[in-house]
């Protein structure tokens, strides 16, 4: 990229981001689709979203569950923030932008609502800076779509 004639570096801000990001596999169809960078929403969950959404958690204000997968409405959540997360990622311009104005701060914003999907869950304290708390689903809850 260049202004005013002087080259740019693009830096890579998403280091966590797999190497496959782009790739794209044909479907039945013939047609090209793109490789999900997150085989599940577990996956996106455990590896994404929770080192994003660095919050200080209390029964208060903010709450989280670390077994987020035990509660029906955060599952829903969780899982339609994945599938746009995965198809706003491939807009170069301004897709993460939509994705977090449109998508995540509102989903999120539910979710740690303190009478929110997680208002009976046990209370759950972290400091601004930690990552959401996570626990892992039981084996095969979540199968990684890549490999169906």
């Amino acid at each position: 990229m260049s202004v005013d004639g002087e080259e740019l570096d693009y830096v890579d801000l998403d280091d966590d981001e797999p190497d496959d990001v782009g790739a794209t596999t044909e479907s039945g169809d013939g047609a090209e689709q793109p490789t999900l960078a997150y085989g599940s929403v577990d996956e996106f969950v455990r590896d994404y979203l929770r080192h994003v959404y660095k919050r200080s958690l209390d029964p208060r204000n903010r709450r989280w569950a670390p077994d987020w997968w035990r509660y029906d409405e955060a599952v829903i959540r969780l899982e339609a923030l994945w599938r746009a997360w995965e198809h706003l990622r491939l807009d170069p311009g301004t897709g993460m932008s939509t994705w977090l104005l449109h998508h995540a701060d509102p989903q999120m914003a539910a979710l740690f609502d303190k009478d929110g999907p997680f208002a009976a869950a046990a209370e759950v304290q972290t400091s601004r800076g930690d990552p959401l708390p996570y626990s892992p689903p039981p084996p095969g809850m979540f199968p990684d779509e890549r490999e169906l």
